[in-house]
């Protein structure tokens, strides 16, 4: 691979502004989120179906009946959305036709072609700030502040306005993952890791046993900037953003976005945590390696620690299934971030959200997705679909490796907001994932010099 020098990033910021401005609809934040479940949940992994509809239009059927339309982006999941729609329709009798969308189709393209053609689904998934932009701008869809399901969740989409227009269907975690059995095995207890130093005496622990232990590292960390800039420059510099807040403290965002500021002291005790992953990751990963090798080494038990987020169950239990099942299916969990003794928080959210465009299907629409945060759609949800519930009252546990640890994370409110989403179009691209990557090779020696150009580089991304 081509190595790319901080300067390339520097020099690049004034065109960086003018690329963003000519992107697509959605935001870096949401196309790095669309690139992250790609890898976590094959939103976007082509598999030969681009948009699977039953042809039906939200009207009635001929027998008196209501038809709700819903365009659900995880195509995945299509036949498990279309039995949860086979059990409303039961109870109810209201149809729910659904209309998955994958293999890298712009699913806000394709909605804005639909409301040019007057055939706007009742229900439809928007990724991140930009895409409710789109919409909520317009005043085309439904306030859903009033809903009984708002008061029993944390990551429900919230608009500049203050009112809620997202329907959180499942909940992802951003935290340090860890393989339970290595720390078990290195008699290292992860609630004892609280902060910078309990973090550094664990990782010189682990390092000092990895033959024992059979590790080729001790954290998978990828600081790759061409294909991996958002899980540095969005998930990871996210972290700095949010880690040991409530979900509504948005001061370290909000600074961010007073021309680019960085609150110094926190962001270099941040940067001494990222420096500890430069020194004790897999140096064939650092800053050459790929997603798939970065998950399959910890699927495999070569990585006690890795730096990517819950969205991983997916893929160790899928497509890494043999090597993970090779390994002893071990037990994971996840650890906060705790670059600052005492932060306690992992963050947590909503990939993307339901919304409701205003029309005279509203109100059904707003009924169905109140029974779908009710006993008998979150069943279906998180039982044949494999989603964490993100409602507080729901007692079902997902199969996936990271569930139950989420879900007690939940449980005891602590977990922060995912912010980055709404930091400015393309710095995560343009400019942040280079400087990581910049850090990891050494062509910045140390905290303070990452802190310095990390300064430099956001307040010069938010001036251009």
């Amino acid at each position: 691979m081509k190595k790319r020098s901080l300067s390339i990033a520097l020099a690049a910021l004034m065109a960086a502004s003018a690329l963003a401005a000519c992107g697509s609809s959605q935001s870096d934040s949401a196309g790095s989120s669309a690139a992250k479940t790609d890898e976590s949940a094959g939103e976007s992994k082509a598999d030969g179906k681009e948009s699977k509809a039953d042809g039906k239009e939200s009207k009635a059927d001929g027998k008196g009946g209501k038809e709700l339309r819903l365009v659900n982006g995880k195509i995945e999941v299509d036949a498990a959305l279309k039995e949860l729609a086979a059990k409303y329709e039961e109870e109810t009798g209201v149809k729910v036709n659904i209309e998955s969308m994958g293999g890298g189709i712009d699913i806000q393209g394709t909605l804005k072609g639909y409301y040019q053609a007057g055939n706007m689904p009742d229900i439809f998934v928007n990724g991140a700030d930009a895409d409710f932009e789109n919409w909520c701008g317009q005043d085309l869809l439904e306030d859903l502040s009033d809903q009984p399901w708002v008061s029993d969740t944390d990551a429900a989409y919230k608009y500049k306005d203050g009112k809620i227009y997202g329907f959180p269907y499942t909940v992802e975690a951003i935290g340090l993952a860890y393989n339970a059995d290595i720390l078990e095995k290195a008699g290292i207890d992860p609630k004892s890791i609280t902060g910078p130093e309990s973090m550094k005496k664990a990782f010189e622990t682990l390092d000092s046993k990895k033959s024992e232990l059979g590790l080729d590292a001790v954290i998978g960390y990828c600081a790759e900037a061409t294909n991996l800039y958002w899980s540095t420059g969005n998930h990871l510099f996210g972290v700095y953003e949010d880690e040991g807040l409530k979900r509504d403290d948005s001061k370290y965002f909000d600074l961010l976005k007073d021309g680019g500021k960085l609150d110094s002291d926190r962001f270099e005790k941040y940067a001494e945590m990222v420096g500890l992953f430069n020194k004790y990751s897999d140096p064939n990963l650092l800053v050459s390696g790929t997603y798939d090798q970065q998950i399959l080494n910890f699927s495999s038990g070569k990585y006690a620690f890795v730096t990517q987020g819950s969205w991983i169950g997916a893929t160790m239990t899928t497509d890494d299934k043999d090597a993970y099942e090779k390994a002893g299916k071990f037990k994971v969990g996840m650890i906060p971030y705790a670059f600052e003794e005492g932060q306690d928080t992992i963050l947590t959210n909503s990939p993307s959200w339901w919304s409701v465009f205003k029309n005279d299907n509203a109100e059904e629409a707003k009924k169905f997705l109140n029974w779908v945060a009710g006993e008998k759609g979150q069943d279906i949800l998180v039982n044949k679909a494999g989603f964490i519930s993100p409602f507080k009252s729901c007692s079902f546990v997902a199969e996936d490796p990271f569930a139950q640890t989420i879900v007690e994370y939940q449980k005891a409110e602590k977990t922060s907001g995912w912010h980055w989403l709404g930091n400015k179009d393309g710095i995560a691209l343009n400019a942040l994932g280079v400087v990581y990557q910049d850090y990891a090779q050494g062509n910045i020696k140390d905290a303070k010099a990452f802190t310095d150009t990390m300064s430099q580089v956001c307040a010069q991304y938010y001036a251009s």
